[in-house]
């Protein structure tokens, strides 16, 4: 496994760099999703996009700030050898982020929400995402600058 690592491992930064990309293009699918169904079937007025905006407040100030500050500590704390291309995430989080598909799938297939809420919430979700995606690739391009990684 350690031959593996060492010949196909990436740096701490590109580390970084894959879970921004990752949970951009996360946060650009479930977009396309929220905007889909909002110019479909949802009316487009203040108290929803204000809606949206709360559900992006909440997502991004107490979960995936979260998140994002624990995998770049975690990616932060590793040696300087190279790492499994996988590793921007840990255990933990690869299983929230199967969870998270698995239930957006369910959600969507059984129609188990009205299309109001799936509007609102998925525009506010992927806004929080992609966000996120931001924070990793600007925290690697700032410690690439700084030349602390």
């Amino acid at each position: 496994m350690k031959q593996l690592i060492r010949k196909y491992g990436v740096s701490k930064n590109t580390l970084l760099v894959t879970a921004g990309i990752v949970w951009f293009v996360a946060g650009i699918n479930i977009l396309k999703i929220g905007v889909t169904t909002w110019r479909n079937e949802t009316e487009v007025n203040t108290l929803n996009i204000c809606l949206s905006l709360l559900v992006f407040i909440l997502f991004f100030c107490f979960i995936f700030r979260k998140q994002f500050r624990r995998h770049t500590k975690r990616i932060g704390d590793k040696g300087q050898n190279k790492s499994c291309p996988f590793s921007f995430f840990d255990f933990r989080g690869w299983v929230v982020m199967l969870f998270m598909i698995g239930l957006g799938f369910t959600v969507r297939r059984f129609n188990l929400f009205p299309p109001d809420f799936i509007s609102i919430f998925y525009t506010g979700l992927s806004s929080a995402l992609m966000l996120t995606g931001l924070s990793f690739i600007r925290h690697s391009w700032l410690n690439k600058k700084n030349k602390t990684i």
